[in-house]
């Protein structure tokens, strides 16, 4: 039976880092080997690194093709989140809790959860040791003065909703880093809920809404585009393109921002309240590694998912290489594809299935209107419902709010979610 490998997204973060999901190897008679204490054994057939989205998921799908006992995730944190939800969470519309689950919860029952943090890989010998960045000048030390929160860790999402509510009259600034970024629509989900909360609390003629994106355009499809540059103009937002967020002076409630197109020339604001999306990166352990690019990220191929120099080295989710956003969406369409990638390779058997680059950002412009946008590799759409995607619509909302958590609970992380594509098949009469 041959060995395989996954490296996948975890679903914790830390300053400009954000970690990996698993990838495979194909062995001819011995296993992935582990070099910690925690470990139940030396060895495992399937070795999926990282607890995230996508390694629950595989982790699922391989328990089913391999037996439980011979697959294992290596994962050191205590709880699993659904990290879509902290849009809402930061905005006020859902409570943190509800987010989280215990990690052992969710974890793939008779699949052995090793507790611990991958430091090295040696695919070469199908070794991963265990153990038993950018950044903005400020933080994270600067969350710890109010006015200021970030939807992208658990312990600075709730100082979002605290900054919201404690918000007089000035300057809201939101920001998004001169990084690849998990979800690059939520640095700007949040400022619509922010807007759309001071209209209703009657703050809104006291805010300055401003948006510093690094980026030099609202979003990269630009079907979505146009439709989100109506809302801002009719909101009344300024937006500020090519702006990064190089420091955070907490104290004196200012931020600092590089012009991009002048590199070295910095402007300051005052803020009542800053979000910040932290730049983020591959985790050290994949820096320099002989499963990364020379950026850092699992070099996989985009269509099969597979490792392009190990053949038993899969990856799928936040960790790779793949020029698609970074979500769950995409998690779950690589999971059906990478599924039948692996089950052909564990049979000497060349990759047929490919991944499109599906991938899917439920834009949250108010507390019930979400635009669903949905495109591929090109940034074309590639919308599941046969209506206009683009326009505000309440039951979006109400599918990302409330369906998608139960679909992410009960079908994703079971393995038995792989994408909308056969919905979207049947919605359109076979016809995309």
């Amino acid at each position: 039976m041959s060995a395989i490998g996954v490296v996948s997204s975890c679903s914790c973060l830390r300053p400009g880092v954000w970690l990996l999901k698993p990838g495979m190897q194909k062995m001819s008679s011995f296993g992935l080997h582990t070099a910690a204490r925690c470990a139940a054994k030396d060895y495992y057939e399937v070795l999926v690194l990282g607890g995230g989205t996508g390694g629950i998921t595989m982790s699922a799908r391989m328990k089913r093709k391999v037996g439980a006992g011979n697959v294992a995730v290596v994962e050191p944190s205590k709880t699993h989140y659904y990290q879509p939800l902290w849009t809402l969470v930061g905005g006020g519309a859902k409570q943190l809790a509800t987010s989280a689950r215990p990690t052992g919860s969710v974890m793939p029952k008779g699949v052995e959860w090793i507790k611990s943090r991958v430091t090295a890989l040696d695919p070469d010998k199908n070794c991963v040791w265990l153990e038993n960045d950018s950044k903005i000048k400020g933080l994270p030390e600067g969350f710890q003065h109010p006015k200021i929160g970030s939807n992208y860790s658990v312990h600075t999402v709730e100082k979002t909703w605290k900054a919201l509510q404690d918000f007089k009259e000035g300057n809201a600034i939101f920001t998004f880093p001169n990084t690849p970024v998990k979800c690059a629509g939520a640095p700007q989900k949040i400022m619509y809920l922010s807007e759309a909360y001071w209209r209703k609390t009657g703050k809104r003629s006291k805010a300055n809404v401003m948006f510093n994106t690094s980026l030099g355009v609202i979003f990269g499809v630009k079907k979505y585009a146009d439709a989100l540059l109506e809302i801002i103009k009719e909101r009344n937002i300024a937006v500020n393109y090519r702006r990064n967020l190089v420091e955070v002076r907490a104290d004196k409630q200012e931020a600092v921002f590089e012009n991009l197109d002048k590199p070295g020339v910095t402007e300051v604001h005052q803020y009542e309240m800053l979000h910040v999306t932290p730049p983020m990166g591959p985790p050290d352990v994949l820096i320099n590694s002989p499963v990364s690019d020379e950026i850092g990220w699992v070099d996989v191929d985009k269509e099969t998912l597979q490792h392009k120099k190990y053949p038993n080295v899969f990856g799928i989710g936040d960790c790779t290489n793949l020029p698609t956003s970074k979500t769950a969406a995409a998690v779950a369409a690589q999971s059906g594809v990478l599924d039948k990638t692996i089950s052909l390779v564990m049979k000497n058997q060349l990759p047929t299935k490919k991944y499109d680059g599906y991938t899917s950002c439920p834009l949250v412009t108010g507390y019930n209107k979400v635009i669903l946008a949905e495109f591929d590799y090109d940034a074309q759409p590639l919308e599941t419902f046969p209506i206009d995607q683009s326009k505000e619509r309440v039951t979006m909302y109400h599918m990302k709010a409330d369906m998608m958590p139960l679909l992410y609970w009960n079908a994703l992380l079971k393995g038995y979610w792989g994408g909308p594509a056969p919905v979207r098949k049947l919605m359109h009469l076979g016809l995309k």
